[in-house]
C-alpha cells in the first residue's frame, strides 16, 4: 500500500467517526444542552463554534470568519498532499498524522460548509475550570500534530547516529 492509501485510510477513518459522532450529538442533544457523562470530569454537550481552536474568533458579528476558515482547511489539505509526495514511504509516523490531519480538517470543514459553524461536544472540566468544547476532528488533528512530532525525533535521532 502507497503513502497516499495509507493517508487516506486514516483520514477517510476520521471524516466518517466524526461526520457520524457529530450526527448522533445533533439528533440527540439541542444546542446549548449537556449531559453529566462523568460528574466533576465529563459532559457531552452540543455546542456550535463560529471560531478555530478554543473559540478563537467565534462572535457573530465576524462576516469573514467562515471563508477565512474555509481558505486555510482548503491551503492546509493542498500543503498535507505536497507533504505525502516528498515523505518517504517508510515513514508511518508521519504518514500517519498527515492522514489523521487532513481527516481532522475536512470533518470540520464539512461543517463549515453544509452549517457554517462546526459541531463541538467533548466538555472536560476540573471544578469550574472546562477546556473548551471539542470534537473527534480536533482529536485528529492533535494526534496528529504528535505523530508528526513523533516522527520528527524519530529522524533526528536517526540522523545523529550516521
Amino acid at each position: 500500500m502507497n503513502r497516499y492509501q495509507r493517508a487516506s485510510i486514516w483520514a477517510v477513518a476520521m471524516i466518517v467517526i466524526d461526520q457520524a459522532t457529530k450526527a448522533w450529538v445533533s439528533s440527540a442533544m439541542d444546542v446549548w444542552t449537556g449531559k453529566s457523562v462523568i460528574p466533576g470530569f465529563f459532559n457531552l454537550v452540543h455546542v456550535l463554534n463560529r471560531g478555530a481552536a478554543w473559540g478563537f474568533l467565534d462572535s457573530e458579528n465576524i462576516s469573514w470568519q467562515r471563508p477565512l476558515f474555509i481558505g486555510v482547511a482548503l491551503l492546509a489539505l493542498g500543503f498535507i498532499g505536497y507533504m505525502l509526495k516528498t515523505t518517504e514511504s517508510s515513514d508511518s509516523w508521519i504518514i500517519t498524522g498527515l492522514g489523521l490531519i487532513a481527516g481532522g480538517a475536512v470533518g470540520n470543514l464539512i461543517d463549515r460548509v453544509r452549517l457554517g459553524v462546526v459541531v463541538d461536544f467533548l466538555d472536560f472540566y476540573v471544578g469550574t475550570y472546562h477546556w473548551p468544547a471539542f470534537n473527534v476532528a480536533d482529536c485528529a488533528l492533535t494526534v496528529g500534530a504528535g505523530c508528526i512530532l513523533i516522527s520528527m525525533f524519530l529522524n533526528r535521532h536517526s540522523k545523529d547516529a550516521h
